[in-house]
């Protein structure tokens, strides 16, 4: 069930209205309803991919009970880990990369002159959010061995913290610490909580359905059709895709985390306006917050972290950044965009500028930002958008004949939209969302943060007219990062 469908227009009003008017009295009933709502919202893509998640559940809340029975022996807790982490791990492996492997395979021995293509393909249908919820419950058992948490008994809230709808299927990926104590406490409704969480749905939508959506069509032309294009248009092309993706997937995050708090629930925050970055390591402080946080957390500290020698940290920061390509999707061109954010992070973090901009914003305590920042913002939203003709392409073959077509064709050429908009429209759209996004950059939790309410009712009436506008019914609604 997609966030921004008729489906789910219908599902999230019913749902909120049972859950505090008909079962908030009872803290348990409540997450019984939580868990049949949340199986219903999965299961309404396929129902058959509900017994993973089942059984994920399952498998780590039994772990955690061994892990912290065997807490004082060693071998034997770090046994039952590698337990959650096989069975998670393998999962993963066989639904997501069973048939990057199988491909893989069969190109190597191609090379080689043999085709076996007909004895070993093999295709496997990815389950939506794989990626997320097998994370989100290893974290956990995680948490367990390290004795940064105690285990629960509570099976039912277990549950409903794995499955838990606003956020199952592209996260925020969250650690049990935040959300399973928020599950297994009495929640109790506020208004101040909940019209935040609309605001934040509305503001999602609005970057899903006007900024993402819109942009879409255009970037799947130029990307398809790339050989065709001069220099100007394929420049245009990734650009567009940057805030494309940018779009699509923190669009996401603000509706799970709004939704979250129709409900009572507060939800770590995904993106904290990336694109003012005035280097690549804060970059990766704003970006997709929760799966940095896991990795540092469960592979990046585990390994040394920064705590070892210059070359065992240089090491461990590629490894992160491959792995992270990987997590991403089954396809060398994720893991060389992984690498890549690797060669432009290891300088800064050689320079010991890495959490040089942790704790402010560009422009802080100012209306506008200095010269020199806004040559930092631009360059690193020029890095990290170069990286993204990775990201976007299918094949690395495509990726570099794409950057060939730039280097070769570099000349200015008027794009044409096969939609048959203006692309002025386009440019005022981004223009007014950079804008706009610059002037909330202190605060990613409120978009509509004026004291004024004739300003807010504005804002309110431009963004569902937006909304209206740019809809399309012939248009792909689903989320970019739903096939990871």
């Amino acid at each position: 069930m997609l966030f921004n469908s008729i489906e789910y227009l219908l599902f999230l009003p019913a749902v909120f209205s049972l859950y505090w008017f008909v079962f908030k009295k009872n803290v348990v009933v409540q997450n019984i309803f939580l868990i049949g709502a949340s199986y219903l919202f999965y299961g309404w893509w396929d129902w058959r991919f509900l017994l993973l998640i089942f059984l994920s559940t399952v498998v780590d809340f039994f772990v955690g009970q061994k892990i912290y029975q065997n807490i004082d022996v060693k071998k034997k807790a770090r046994y039952w880990l590698w337990v959650s982490m096989a069975f998670n791990i393998g999962m993963l492996g066989f639904f997501k990369y069973s048939n990057f492997f199988v491909d893989s395979f069969i190109d190597l021995f191609h090379t080689l002159g043999y085709d076996i293509k007909s004895t070993w393909t093999l295709k496997v249908i990815l389950p939506v959010g794989i990626s997320f919820y097998t994370f989100q419950t290893m974290s956990y058992s995680f948490d367990i061995y390290y004795k940064k948490l105690k285990p629960t008994r509570n099976f039912i809230a277990f549950t409903a913290f794995v499955s838990f709808f606003p956020q199952l299927v592209a996260g925020p990926i969250e650690r049990a610490s935040n959300l399973l104590s928020q599950i297994t406490n009495s929640r109790v409704f506020n208004y101040a909580q909940a019209s935040s969480g609309l605001k934040l749905i509305l503001w999602g939508l609005f970057k899903k359905m006007v900024i993402a959506d819109s942009l879409a069509p255009l970037v799947d032309d130029i990307f398809a059709n790339y050989g065709t294009y001069s220099a100007s248009t394929l420049i245009m092309g990734v650009c567009f895709f940057s805030f494309q993706v940018y779009g699509d997937f923190s669009g996401y995050s603000d509706i799970a985390i709004g939704t979250a708090k129709l409900f009572g629930i507060e939800l770590m925050s995904n993106f904290k306006f990336p694109n003012f970055s005035r280097n690549v390591a804060e970059y990766w402080q704003r970006w997709h917050v929760s799966l940095s946080t896991w990795f540092r957390h469960y592979l990046y500290i585990p390994m040394g972290g920064s705590r070892v020698s210059k070359l065992k940290s240089v090491r461990n920061i590629i490894v992160i950044f491959v792995i992270s390509g990987f997590w991403h999707g089954a396809n060398w061109t994720f893991i060389f965009w992984g690498a890549l954010h690797a060669v432009f992070y290891i300088p800064v973090f050689l320079m010991g500028r890495n959490r040089m901009y942790a704790h402010n914003v560009v422009g802080e305590n100012r209306l506008f930002p200095t010269p020199f920042e806004i040559f930092q913002v631009l360059l690193t939203f020029a890095l990290v958008t170069f990286s993204r003709i990775f990201f976007r392409s299918p094949t690395l073959t495509d990726s570099f004949q794409y950057i060939d077509q730039i280097i070769n064709n570099f000349t200015y050429e008027s794009y044409v939209n096969p939609m048959g908009y203006r692309m002025m429209d386009y440019y005022v759209l981004l223009a007014f969302f950079v804008i706009y996004e610059y002037l909330i950059r202190k605060d990613e939790r409120s978009p509509f943060k004026f004291k004024s309410k004739t300003v807010r009712f504005l804002l309110y009436t431009i963004i569902v007219l937006a909304m209206l506008l740019f809809y399309d019914d012939g248009v792909n609604r689903s989320f970019i990062y739903f096939q990871f």
